[in-house]
């Protein structure tokens, strides 16, 4: 299996980013690498480790559905806060592998370099989602094929597409499931519900379920002033599609932020579910759409804790976080931050 855009890691590669120091084991000394690049297939096969994470650090789909680029920055700033966490009893590290990261730049700098109007270079975004998403497919297939459970680091939210789409397939070629389709809960500011005008990182969803992968969908802490009303009236009449609002939440407390999450929960445990988690759902964190009123960060950590405790998860997708954005702003905390919320998960998930 080629995939074109994938680079893969070595133990040194591991290693470079990792700050060795004496008496102290970081997780960067036990995390796996792929044995055979060339052989993804194979490799995945004979991975002892039960968690494969990588990252699709891209901001094609951002721009597509015109926002700020900048979410290609996550990635690296993850990688070494990650990398540099303590490997100890309550996270060892052995039972996870590093495999490696995509890279786009080619696709970015041949729209930047041609496109000759801002519509030219959306319809041009859109049409490369088209190659991120096969890609990313053909990965997350191979992945959950091979019995492991996928934690991505993105990117724009456009990548819940393939994510879905390639554990479905993958779950279906283990015979886990009669047809290749799943369940997935979102936290997010927004539904990523919008119609399918073309690929882009606000309407994955919606792509995956018209094309018959994504069965139930439940989307918590989305914002009621970027609610479309369109949007809205499809989810309220789609018995299998729901949502609660962050105003429902915290504003009208009509119910907890752990009840919530617990609905979401039982709303989707009849099959193998996604878990997503879109960073612009946090108060004050870096992402392409920042909000000034979210989810604190303990929210955050006790939603992908829960999730693992609970739902059925076949892939963890943490997206739309940067370090950096178009517009100049920059802060070196959200990779910590989402290598907080992968390692409660990984834990969570162990221990249960």
């Amino acid at each position: 299996m080629q995939i074109p855009h994938f680079k893969s890691y070595s133990k040194q590669d591991i290693l470079s980013l990792t700050g060795l120091r004496r008496f102290e084991t970081k997780l960067g000394e036990r995390v796996q690498v792929l044995f055979s690049p060339n052989d993804m297939t194979a490799s995945l096969q004979q991975l002892n480790a039960g968690f494969v994470v990588f990252g699709i650090p891209e901001d094609i789909g951002v721009q597509a559905n015109y926002g700020n680029g900048g979410t290609s920055t996550a990635w690296l700033s993850f990688l070494q806060s990650f990398l540099n966490v303590q490997s100890n009893d309550f996270l060892p590290g052995e039972n996870i592998a590093v495999i490696g990261h995509f890279d786009f730049g080619d696709i970015q700098y041949l729209i930047d370099h041609n496109a000759h109007s801002s519509e030219e270079k959306v319809e041009a975004y859109r049409h490369a989602v088209h190659t991120i998403d096969d890609e990313v497919e053909s990965l997350v297939k191979a992945i959950v094929a091979a019995g492991k459970l996928p934690i991505v680091i993105g990117g724009g939210h456009n990548n819940a597409y393939p994510l879905i789409k390639g554990a479905s397939k993958g779950l279906h070629h283990r015979q886990m499931l009669p047809l290749p389709q799943i369940n997935c809960i979102n936290l997010d500011a927004h539904t990523d519900y919008r119609p399918t005008e073309g690929r882009h990182s606000g309407n994955g969803f919606r792509y995956a379920e018209e094309d018959g992968y994504l069965q139930k969908y439940c989307v918590i802490g989305v914002h009621e002033n970027y609610l479309p009303q369109n949007v809205w009236l499809d989810i309220v009449n789609n018995p299998f599609l729901d949502m609660i609002t962050f105003e429902d939440i915290f504003i009208h407390e009509k119910r907890s932020f752990r009840q919530a999450v617990s609905h979401a929960i039982s709303f989707t445990d009849d099959n193998f579910c996604g878990i997503e988690l879109d960073l612009d759902a946090i108060e004050n964190v870096l992402t392409s759409a920042c909000t000034p009123s979210g989810l604190d960060t303990i929210n955050a950590r006790q939603y992908v804790n829960l999730c693992a405790a609970h739902a059925k998860a076949c892939y963890l997708h943490i997206c739309e976080g940067a370090t950096r954005l178009a517009s100049g702003r920059h802060s070196e905390l959200t990779g910590k931050l989402i290598s907080y919320l992968v390692t409660d998960f990984v834990k969570m998930y162990l221990s249960v």
